[in-house]
């Protein structure tokens, strides 16, 4: 890829980010690829990581954003105790194999399971009791206070509200269960709408704000694309996808592989299924709009039925520019908790070359010109383009 892209005239470039923990550091990779081309997105929108991320890129000039990614991860990739294993001795493994490799990736998630990553979560002294009650804030196994305070030390949140970009964040009310989405068009947004995206229970605390709690919004969706293509009004969009699990995979062998493939399913969110619903709809949309073109003025001021339809249609076009990372073979289900510096550099790198080759066919970013007005290209899925 050479130079800066230029783009057709959409009225809407979004990058959405999925929630999957210690895996976003591969949309930060994906961010990067997109700086270099020089597309700048005008919504940023996330989930749990994702969120952490939108923070981070939304709250930073455009000059600054990839230097920001680069500071955040490399705090929150080393441990609260002790010092991180080498990302040279553990990314060179002089020809070890696989397993080898597997261990130093779980003796690093067992490290953050029992002290935490520095400038993101801390264990709680003395660890809370099963069955006894105390207040909501410190009902978790972890304290996320380390969090608030990298996000606004790295953070301008005051960039984030003046509304120069689009900005979102989901979560999950915990007494309603409804899920709800912090947007500053709407909300001012603080830290803690960001923290609350991505407050995983048990481990971190759900996160108070305007007198409700929630928790992290993967717990209901852990993707708002649907948030994006479905925002009114409708408009000319392409989005960016990226996602940290994939729906697909093989039938696990062991339980281990039970555990890694659960995890993939229960977060992936069908995220094909959701643009293939959406698909439908755009299609259906397109096609009330072709009808209504061709009905007579004199009968359109008189149908009952004419503003109704009207309202229902749009000739609208949609792009889906789906990223999704795909597990080394060493990976297995601890791998949203793994932040040994070695694996965020390598899921970072998964991320950079993955955009790189998408954007080195350029078509992929045209404007839909099918029946439906909708497409989605997945350079790890060919037989996923558009139809």
């Amino acid at each position: 890829m050479n130079g800066k892209l230029t783009l057709p005239p959409y009225q809407t470039v979004a990058l959405v980010l999925q929630g999957g923990g210690a895996l976003g550091a591969y949309q930060a990779g994906v961010f990067q690829g997109l700086n270099e081309a020089g597309i700048s997105p005008n919504w940023f929108t996330g989930i749990s990581i994702g969120a952490l991320n939108t923070a981070i890129i939304a709250g930073n000039p455009i000059e600054k954003r990839v230097e920001r990614l680069h500071e955040f991860w490399d705090t929150i990739c080393q441990p609260n105790v002790g010092v991180g294993i080498s990302p040279f001795f553990e990314s060179h493994d002089f020809g070890v194999a696989d397993f080898v490799r597997n261990a130093m990736n779980a003796m690093s998630a067992g490290n953050t399971v029992l002290g935490g990553q520095m400038g993101f979560f801390c264990p709680r002294f003395p660890p809370p009791l099963w069955n006894r009650s105390g207040a909501p804030g410190t009902a978790s196994y972890y304290s996320t206070h380390p969090l608030k305070e990298t996000l606004e030390r790295l953070c301008d949140f005051d960039r984030i509200n003046s509304r120069e970009l689009h900005v979102s964040v989901g979560a999950v009310n915990v007494r309603t269960g409804n899920f709800t989405y912090f947007d500053n068009s709407k909300t001012t947004l603080r830290a803690e709408h960001f923290m609350a995206s991505g407050a995983l229970p048990p481990a971190f605390p759900a996160i108070e704000i305007d007198g409700e709690r929630y928790w992290d919004g993967g717990l209901v969706s852990n993707t708002p694309l649907s948030q994006v293509l479905e925002s009114k009004p409708l408009k000319d969009t392409l989005a960016f996808q990226v996602d940290l699990w994939s729906a697909r995979g093989t039938a696990p062998t062991n339980l281990e592989e039970v555990a890694d493939r659960e995890k993939d399913i229960r977060y992936s969110s069908r995220t094909r299924l959701v643009t293939e619903q959406l698909r439908h709809s755009q299609s259906l949309r397109r096609l009330v709009q072709n009808m209504l073109n061709d009905i007579p003025e004199k009968i359109r001021a008189k149908a009952p039925y004419y503003k109704t339809a009207q309202a229902l249609a749009c000739n609208k076009r949609y792009n889906v520019i789906h990223l999704i990372y795909q597990n080394k073979s060493y990976e297995r289900h601890y791998k949203d908790f793994e932040f040994s510096p070695a694996s965020m550099q390598e899921h970072w790198s998964s991320g950079l070359e993955d955009i790189r080759q998408t954007l080195a066919a350029p078509h992929y970013l045209n404007m839909p010109t099918n029946e439906s007005g909708f497409v989605t290209h997945d350079v790890h899925n060919q037989s996923n383009d558009p139809t």
